[in-house]
């Protein structure tokens, strides 16, 4: 089902699928979507996906937050570039396993400007997914650039989105936010997983308390009112924020982190797929 306003706008009612290439067998697509920026949905992306990993699941991350990504840096590609194979990108693989394509690994330097349109960044996003050999995987996550705009548009249309995880922080404007990304994904007929908060709270170094810096969490309200499942409140970690700045996330990153949406996760079906294009 489209969007009344994206059609006014010249959008299509009806999804237009990228087509997959014959080099790529992508089980599921998982996106992580946050309402806004600064909230953290990379961490998210790169710890499910760094868990996923860890079971001996083959993983991928498609960085669709083109003019901001910061996958490739965290998972230590900060100055690799992606390679090629005939027509076709091949992704740059992490220390651990991970499939990762982003706009950085097309600069000649990390710290580029992305100054394109939508139609452009849109041509992106179809590159990364229907001209990128992935090979076989049991899951690619989608780091989504923040809002409901023209990239959350073309992802939800154009790929076969299997689930959507939503990452918020404990903030006032948290309850219309998260309604936002539901209302976009019931809209584009995504099922979604859960929502995570992050920045939820700060551990004491001395005595241990938990401190809400960002005031009370609203997260079991707002989860009961779009009927939601919890899939995790992080603290505040200066240790995974320096990793992340470091390229050693994978390393830092706590064995069993976010289980509930590592299990979610694992528990969405894989889609058939179809014989893939040439």
């Amino acid at each position: 089902m489209g969007c009344e306003h994206a059609d006014a706008a010249g959008g299509k009612s009806a999804p237009q699928q990228f087509d997959e290439n014959k080099l790529s067998e992508v089980k599921r697509v998982i996106a992580v979507l946050s309402g806004k920026g600064g909230v953290g949905k990379s961490l998210v992306t790169g710890a499910i996906a760094t868990e996923l990993a860890r079971r001996g699941k083959k993983v991928g991350i498609l960085d669709a937050d083109i003019t901001g990504p910061s996958i490739p840096r965290m998972f230590g590609m900060s100055g690799k570039h992606a390679g090629g194979i005939g027509n076709l990108l091949l992704p740059e693989i992490s220390k651990h396993g991970v499939k990762v394509m982003s706009s950085n690994l097309l600069l000649a330097n990390e710290t580029d400007p992305v100054l394109w349109r939508g139609p452009v960044i849109a041509g992106a996003i179809r590159q990364f997914w229907s001209e990128t050999s992935w090979g076989p995987l049991d899951y690619l996550l989608v780091d989504m650039p923040p809002g409901t705009g023209d990239v959350a548009l073309t992802v939800f249309q154009s790929l076969p989105v299997d689930g959507l995880v939503i990452v918020t922080s404990p903030q006032d404007l948290v309850s219309m936010i998260v309604a936002k990304a539901v209302n976009m994904a019931e809209k584009m007929s995504v099922p979604v997983l859960g929502v995570v908060e992050n920045m939820s709270y700060v551990t004491c170094p001395d005595c241990g308390k938990k401190i809400e810096v960002f005031g009370e969490s609203k997260l079991d309200a707002v989860a009961t009112e779009h009927g939601l499942d919890i899939l995790g409140r992080l603290p505040i970690d200066p240790a995974l924020a320096a990793a992340s700045d470091a390229g050693t996330f994978e390393d830092v990153l706590p064995e069993g982190f976010l289980p509930e949406a590592v299990a979610a996760a694992e528990a969405v079906a894989p889609h058939a797929v179809e014989d893939s294009a040439e």
